[in-house]
């Protein structure tokens, strides 16, 4: 599937491809964002497997630093995909995932269903 742009709740979300370059560094976000200013986004889905292991080893940092960069340029950012087996391994990111999900600059969805009912809803 190709990157495409969903109309939701008057929001433009940029979901991206599955497949293409994986966010591995604090840098990568720049290539993201970029995009979904292109396609004059105002919110950013990237799926799960476009994310580099680190971004779910919360003691590398990068999950932090790509969370604050979207929030710095007020683009909200939307993780798609199964977490199931991060989570299992780490308290810390189970409990990062709540906290996040509590807010509207990032979130942790299990599917693009569950990204427009959070929108829908007025959440994002």
């Amino acid at each position: 599937m190709d990157s495409a742009i969903l109309a939701v709740g008057g929001r433009r979300i940029l979901v991206c491809a599955s497949a293409g370059p994986v966010l591995a560094k604090p840098g990568d976000a720049n290539d993201f964002l970029a995009e979904a200013w292109a396609q004059e986004a105002d919110m950013l889905a990237i799926p799960s497997e476009r994310l580099g292991e680190d971004f779910f080893d919360l003691r590398s940092g990068l999950a932090g630093e790509v969370g604050q960069k979207f929030a710095n340029y007020r683009m909200p950012l939307v993780v798609i995909g199964d977490l199931t087996r991060w989570a299992a391994q780490s308290r810390a990111l189970r409990d990062y995932i709540r906290e996040a999900n509590a807010g509207s600059g990032l979130w942790f969805v299990a599917d693009q269903a569950e990204l427009i009912e959070r929108v829908s809803a007025g959440r994002g």
